[in-house]
C-alpha cells in the first residue's frame, strides 16, 4: 500500500499540481500556528519554552490528527485508507507548484516586465524583491528551486517513504513552523529557536541525498556531474543553514553560475556567502535547467523509493 500511496501521490502532484484553496492542511496549520502562538506567548514561562511548546504542539498534533485520519479511513476499506493516504502524501509535495510559479517569473523576464517579475518572484521567497535588478531575480529563483527541491520535494518523500503520510504532514508541519516563525529578529530570535532547529534537524538527510541525486539529474539534463558533485561538496557549508547550501551549491555547480551573495530581508541587508563559480551568467535559461533538474531529481528519488519497496517485498 505505501508503494501505491507514494507513486499516486507523486503522479497527482506532477498532474495537477498544489491545489490553491483555504482548507488545504499546510494552509490549516499556519492558521494553527498563528493561533498556538497568541496562547503560548500568554504563558508566564520564558520565550524559548514557549516556543518549545509550540512546536511540540503543532508537529505532534498534526501527526496524531493525521494518523486518526488514516486510522479511520482503514476502517471503511483498504481502497479508502490507499486514496486518503496518498492524497495526504499529495498535499505535502510541491514539485509542479515550485516549477510553475518559477516559469512565472521566466515568463515575466521574456517580456521584459520586471515589476511583474517581481512580483511573481515574491509569491516564492521571502527576501525584497522591490528593487532586484534581472540578474537578481534569476539568482534568487534558482537558489529557490534548489532550496524547494529539498523541503518542497525530496523530503516529503522521504518522511512519507519511512513513516507513512503521518509523517510526511508532520515534516510539513516543522517545515511551515520553521518558515512562520523560525527567524532571527528580535521577535523570533529566541521564540522561534526550536522551530528552526527542528526543521534543520528534519531536512539533514534529505539534504545531503540531494548532494548525490542533484548531479545525477544534472548529468541527465545535459549538464555536469563533476562539477555539481564538485562544488556541492566545496561550496555545500558555507552557507548559515546546515541544509540549504548543499543544494543551492549542487545546482550552481551544475549550471555553472554563481549564487548567494547579499540580500534584503524586511529592509535589513543580510550577507550570504558566494556560493558557485560564475562560469556562466544567470539568464532566464538558468531557471529553465533548474527546474528541469528538479524534475529528475524527484523522479529519481521515487524511483529510488519505489525499488526499494520492491526489493523489500521480493526478499521478505
Amino acid at each position: 500500500m505505501g508503494l501505491i500511496e507514494l507513486a499516486f501521490a507523486f503522479v497527482l502532484d506532477l498532474a495537477i499540481g498544489d491545489p490553491q484553496w483555504s482548507y488545504h492542511p499546510v494552509r490549516l496549520i499556519g492558521r494553527s500556528i498563528e493561533g498556538m502562538e497568541y496562547l503560548v506567548r500568554k504563558l508566564p514561562i520564558p520565550e524559548r519554552l514557549c516556543g518549545i511548546l509550540l512546536t511540540m504542539i503543532i508537529v505532534s498534533g498534526t501527526y496524531l490528527v493525521t494518523h486518526a485520519v488514516v486510522l479511520l479511513s482503514r476502517q471503511w476499506s483498504m481502497l479508502s485508507e490507499i486514496i486518503i493516504g496518498a492524497c495526504i502524501i499529495y498535499f505535502t509535495i510541491s514539485v509542479k507548484c515550485l516549477a510553475d510559479e518559477s516559469k512565472k517569473v521566466v515568463a515575466a523576464l521574456k517580456e521584459n516586465d520586471l515589476i511583474k517579475a517581481r512580483k511573481s518572484l515574491s509569491l516564492i521567497v521571502g527576501r525584497d524583491t522591490a528593487n532586484l535588478s534581472e540578474e537578481q531575480i534569476v539568482r534568487a529563483c534558482v537558489e529557490t528551486v534548489a532550496e524547494g527541491s529539498v523541503d518542497g520535494v525530496l523530503s516529503p518523500l522521504f518522511y512519507a517513504f519511512v513513516g507513512g503520510p503521518s509523517a510526511a504532514m508532520a515534516y510539513k508541519a516543522a517545515n511551515t513552523l520553521d518558515s512562520m516563525v523560525g527567524y532571527k529578529d528580535e521577535k523570533y530570535i529566541r521564540f522561534g529557536w526550536a522551530s528552526a532547529r527542528l526543521d534543520d534537524l528534519a531536512n539533514y538527510i534529505p539534504a545531503r541525498i540531494s548532494a548525490v541525486l542533484i548531479p545525477i539529474a544534472s548529468f541527465l539534463c545535459g549538464c555536469g556531474f563533476k562539477g555539481s558533485l564538485r562544488i556541492a561538496f566545496r561550496d555545500g557549508r558555507k552557507h548559515e543553514s546546515p541544509n540549504s547550501g548543499i543544494s543551492e551549491a549542487a545546482m550552481a555547480g551544475a549550471l555553472g553560475v554563481q549564487i548567494g551573495g547579499p540580500s534584503t530581508y524586511q529592509g535589513e541587508i543580510v550577507e550570504k556567502p558566494f556560493i558557485g563559480d560564475a562560469q556562466n551568467p544567470l539568464t532566464t535559461k538558468s531557471i529553465d535547467i533548474a527546474i528541469k533538474i528538479m524534475y529528475v531529481a524527484s523522479i529519481l528519488f521515487m524511483a529510488c523509493e519505489i525499488g526499494f519497496i520492491l526489493c523489500l517485498k521480493y526478499w521478505f
